[in-house]
């Protein structure tokens, strides 16, 4: 489950850090509130990372690093 849970949470990154440059706006010289839409796009991006950040922080945190036995060089506790 943990291993499914790595590869699932490894290819959310791998989506938002390939959405974090809006290759596809540019040359679009499309404004919105008087800023360019690439501008916004940024700042959609930004808000969807960190939402996504707090829930990988609230329920993921160390998945990949840690183990499950949570003992320092193989000494239990």
């Amino acid at each position: 489950m943990r291993r499914l849970e790595l590869v699932g949470w490894t290819a959310v990154a791998i989506v938002l850090s390939a959405l974090a440059i809006p290759w596809f706006l540019w040359g679009n010289a499309t404004t919105v509130v008087g800023l360019p839409l690439w501008l916004w796009w940024h700042v959609g991006w930004m808000l969807l990372a960190a939402v996504v950040f707090h829930y990988f922080a609230r329920r993921a945190w160390g998945i990949g690093i840690e183990t499950d036995g949570g003992a320092i060089g193989g000494e239990s506790p």
